[in-house]
């Protein structure tokens, strides 16, 4: 058992597909159970019967189609309309764009290229130090992940089978701390920077108002209609995606009807590879369960946890480098379960459980060696990785404490949800 284990773990580091590896495991589960092996296939087809599952490919296609139309350009020109007038306003207007536009994407990837085309240079033409764009458009692809209708968070909802309203609105309170703690950062460091980025104009206001007139209403009925409870999750991805189409094909015309094939085929990659995860990992969290993998976890950390704050920091410190390792998406499949019941004997709270787990691994997107978020903005930007670590530390460090506070103050995750 143990020499499988070493050989999987070597194929994961060659680079063999995680679903491979996680269904290898289950296998071997299986078959030392003397379990037949048609159970991982009944297992695997069981994702299709999870609820709000019909939530994750419809927002996630809406993200993409905002992601190749305007979209972009429109949200930084009204942010900027709104705060350019502050000093330091177009690090605010960058934060607040990218944090929103992730929110919607659901990946912080896509938020560093569509939107690190309009940010980095605008930042750098309004006299921003360089180092302070890199890092600034690096850190902030991945704060929109605690905003609803993140993918992370519906996804979270599923497999610890929580309520994803709830996880929805237990979101917004410590999203809005790290974008604050962010933007306070970004004053201090430009705060001799006097010169605001421009005069406040209603004409401009009026005009970047009118320019994004189809796509305001957006954030306002389907995250109204949530957190209000008038329509479900499933229900304001439909709408989500049925208006985002309408929007920028039909009305704006920005999308040529003949390029939503591949934009669909684009987004579905993800989708189909976030379920295919999920499916093996079903069946291999399935096995660890009847094995008891989750009681002697438990019976491991009771030697070393003396009670919640402590087992908070273990916790804390073992996502930081889970995070840092594996990607949001695989992390949530495969940890979750195991984790779940080992802090309901410390009564944590699932919902802020999910809400520390998001933020702690948000900070994997910028941890080196291979946070995700450093490739992609050295990439993007053209410049070397070490300079893309160093100029993203100040905020990697910012959003560390943020994460603390979010961890020791549970009420900031549950003071919104009704009867906690």
């Amino acid at each position: 058992m143990i020499l499988f284990g070493i050989v999987l773990l070597l194929l994961a580091l060659l680079g063999a597909p995680l679903f491979a590896v996680i269904a290898a495991s289950a296998m071997w589960g299986y078959y030392q159970a003397e379990i037949d092996l048609s159970a991982v296939a009944i297992e695997f087809f069981s994702v299709g019967t999870m609820p709000f599952l019909l939530a994750i490919p419809l927002f996630t296609f809406a993200g993409f189609v905002l992601s190749e139309s305007g979209a972009p350009r429109r949200l930084v020109r009204i942010t900027r309309a709104l705060l350019g007038w502050m000093p330091g306003g177009l690090a605010i207007v960058s934060l607040a764009a990218c944090a929103f536009f992730t929110a919607f994407t659901g990946a912080s990837g896509v938020t560093i290229i569509a939107l690190g085309a309009i940010l980095y240079p605008a930042l750098t033409q309004a006299g921003y130090p360089e180092r302070f764009n890199l890092g600034l458009v690096t850190s902030a692809g991945s704060l929109g992940l605690l905003f609803a209708p993140s993918l992370p968070l519906i996804l979270y909802g599923v497999v610890a089978q929580q309520s994803i309203d709830e996880l929805f609105r237990a979101g917004v309170l410590p999203g809005l701390l790290m974008l604050i703690m962010l933007s306070g950062w970004s004053l201090w460091v430009n705060r001799h920077q006097r010169q605001p980025l421009s005069d406040f104009s209603w004409r401009e206001v009026a005009g970047a108002v009118r320019e994004s007139a189809w796509e305001i209403p957006l954030p306002v009925v389907v995250l109204g209609g949530i957190y209000s409870g008038l329509i479900g999750v499933s229900e304001a991805a439909a709408v989500t995606a049925l208006y985002v189409v309408f929007v920028e094909v039909f009305m704006l015309r920005e999308i040529p009807l003949r390029e939503l094939p591949r934009i669909m085929r684009e987004s579905m990659l993800l989708v189909g590879g976030i379920l295919v995860i999920l499916g093996v990992s079903l069946a291999s969290t399935n096995i660890m369960i009847d094995a008891g993998v989750p009681q002697k976890l438990l019976a491991v950390v009771e030697q070393f946890v003396s009670g919640p704050l402590t087992f908070l920091l273990l916790l804390l410190v073992f996502l930081l480098i889970l995070g840092a390792i594996l990607d949001i998406f695989s992390a949530l499949v495969l940890v979750v379960p195991l984790i779940l019941p080992v802090a309901a004997q410390y009564d944590i709270h699932p919902i802020h459980l999910g809400i520390i787990f998001l933020a702690a691994m948000q900070l994997g997107y910028l941890t080196p060696p291979v946070g995700l978020n450093l490739f992609i903005a050295s990439y993007r930007f053209e410049e070397p990785i070490v300079r893309v670590y160093l100029a993203t530390l100040p905020f990697l460090l910012i959003l560390l404490i943020s994460v603390i506070i979010i961890t020791y103050v549970p009420a900031l995750s549950l003071w919104l949800l009704p009867g906690v």
